[in-house]
Parts: C-alpha cells; structure tokens; sequence
C-alpha cells in the first residue's frame, strides 16, 4: 500500500535536481575548515539572520545541544517551556550533556511570556542554580506550528539582557514562521543570542542544520560540536542539499501552509473531530478526537489501514504535517479517509 505521509515534514526526500546539486558539489575536509560548499552554506546563512557566523550541524537536536552547552555551566537551570521540543523530545539532553537542569514553565499554544520568565528566574543565592538561558521555539511543534509573536521575543530579549541570562531559539522550523508571518528571519534572530534551524524538514534536504551566533560563541560550538561526535569530512555533499533548498523551497513553503488551512477547514465539518482554527498558522493541523470514544492507538491504526499516516500528540490528539511531497490531490483523498471513517 502506498500511504500519504502526515507524519511530519522529516519524511520529505530529497529532488532530483537536489540529488544533482549534492552530486556535483564541491567538496573538503570540514573538520579542517576546508569544505568550500560548507563554508558557503554557513557564510550564506550567517548573512541571512544577521549574525556573525554559522556552523552546521548534523541535526537539529545536536545544534540545540551545543547551544545549550555553550551557554551554561554544569549545576544551571535553563528555562524552557514545558512541551518544548527540548523539554519532551530530545532524551533529557540538557541534563545529560551539559549538566543542567531544566525549568519547565507551562506555555499556551507554544507561547511563554517575558512574565513568566521573570517569575522563574532564580534568585542569585549560592545555594540555587544559578539561571543562565532561556530556550524558546518557533514555530512550536506540540501547538500544531504557532509561530511566536515577535513584540513577546523581544520583551523576553530585553529582559534577559537585564537579568544578564541567553536566550536560544530552536528555530527548526523559523522559515514556516518567516514566511507564514511575513517577518524576515534575521528579524527573529535580533533577540536571541543564539539559533538553530533545520533544511531537512519543509526545506527538503536529506540532512542537516544549522546554528548560528557570534563569531565567539560559533567557535566555541565548534568544539563542543566535535565532542558531540559532529565533525564531518566531505559534508559539502549535506551542504548542496541546504544551499538547493534555501534556492528553491523557501518560498513554496506557503504552499504547505494553504494546503494545511484546506485540510482544517474541511475536517472542521465533522463533529466528532475538533479543530481549533486559531492555532493553524503554517503546516500542522491537530486533530482532537475524543468524542469518536476510540483511544489514540485505535485511531491512528484505522488511519493506517485506510492508507494515512499521522503522529501521536498528547493523549487525545493526533497531529498532521504538510509537505513538499504531499499533493494536493493526496491531501483531499486523505479528507475523503477521514470522512468515511470518523463523520
């Protein structure tokens, strides 16, 4: 059986003129510096969110990671909204790899304000953890891709200057925001000290991401990227991939994002599902359905065996992501699945 996909935009795979730029690129040993297409991607990108430098990365957990632990200190306490993509998905990482604990503050709809911050911010007292970053993600993965107002950012940015703490944003997916928003990126990266965003999920690359700071904190990360098991030799292969993408699916991600306000606002007819219409902003769509009284397994499962494929997402919800590799037409079939199963 040929299933479409909704799972996530990870499952995109790569063109064949995208397959064609990877084959002729021009390649070195990057753990020497000397990958000219690399080099490229990060000088490229670096420009583009107006900051200093850039370093790529096998993967987007590994770029949240090395952020992290080049701004903190074993004994830290990091603050983090509580469905956070590095709160619930990166394996406690933070606390593995970087020796912090995390402060787990509840978020709406993907949204932690400057004012719950200021509330969980340690005191400077010896004998508790000393507050060194805040961690924020646009667009926000478990709300269903809510992009993360800008004027609230900035209110967090100015804070943590005054409290002399980092603000890391996982910006896995901050091109869906850019676009979906009409704000330019570099404008998101103007209140964060440091960032991370993916080419292997909307973007279409096989592999790779990127984070981007400082010229000091990106050769910091360079270490700490290579302790992490992160150097690479003849990635400009992953490179090509990144740089085809930024040429050519940037812009069509708005595509993804009409096909996603199609699919809500059809699956919106059927009463035993629920759709909040607000929190469709860019490619995702969550599905709530309680009211059909089957449990998450029994409904992914039917999903399955009529040829559509979603992801889990809390307790009573299911959550379906839109990509390059899902067509119109599969999108409006998978509607058809739905109907017949659940209106």
């Amino acid at each position: 059986m040929k299933y479409i996909d909704l799972r996530s935009d990870t499952v995109t795979r790569p063109s064949r003129q995208m397959l064609e730029s990877m084959m002729s690129s021009e390649v070195g040993d990057d753990v020497y510096g000397e990958d000219p297409t690399v080099n490229k991607l990060q000088v490229r990108i670096a420009a583009m969110f107006g900051k200093e430098a850039a370093l790529f990365v096998p993967s987007g957990v590994m770029g949240n990671e090395v952020c992290i632990k080049v701004h903190t200190r074993p004994g830290d306490e990091i603050i983090v909204d509580e469905d956070s993509h590095i709160s619930v998905y990166e394996t406690a990482a933070p606390s593995v790899m970087s020796g912090v604990q995390m402060k787990n503050v509840p978020g709406r709809g993907g949204l932690i304000t400057a004012a719950q911050i200021k509330q969980a911010i340690r005191p400077k007292i010896y004998y508790m953890p000393r507050t060194s970053l805040v961690c924020l993600e646009n667009t926000h993965g478990r709300s269903g891709g809510t992009i993360f107002p800008l004027d609230e950012m900035k209110s967090i940015y100015e804070l943590s200057r005054e409290e002399r703490i980092k603000v890391h944003l996982d910006g896995a997916r901050v091109w869906n925001a850019s676009v979906a928003a009409g704000i330019p990126v570099r404008e998101y990266a103007r209140y964060v000290d440091s960032l991370s965003a993916c080419f292997s999920k909307g973007l279409g690359a096989p592999v790779g991401s990127i984070i981007i700071g400082s010229g000091e904190f990106i050769e910091e990360a360079r270490k700490y990227r290579k302790l992490f098991g992160g150097g690479m030799r003849q990635v400009g292969i992953l490179a090509a991939a990144a740089l085809y993408a930024l040429d050519h699916n940037v812009d069509r991600l708005k595509e993804d994002h009409e096909k996603a306000r199609f699919f809500a606002g059809e699956l919106s007819s059927i009463n035993s599902l629920g759709i909040d219409m607000c929190t469709v902003q860019t490619n995702m769509v969550m599905v709530e359905f309680s009211a059909t009284g089957k449990s998450q397994a029994e409904v992914l499962d039917l999903l399955k065996s009529k040829g559509v494929l979603l992801t889990p997402e809390r307790h009573s919800s299911i959550r379906a992501v839109f990509h390059l590799d899902v067509s119109l037409d599969e999108v409006k079939a998978s509607l058809k699945v739905f109907h017949s199963l659940f209106a």
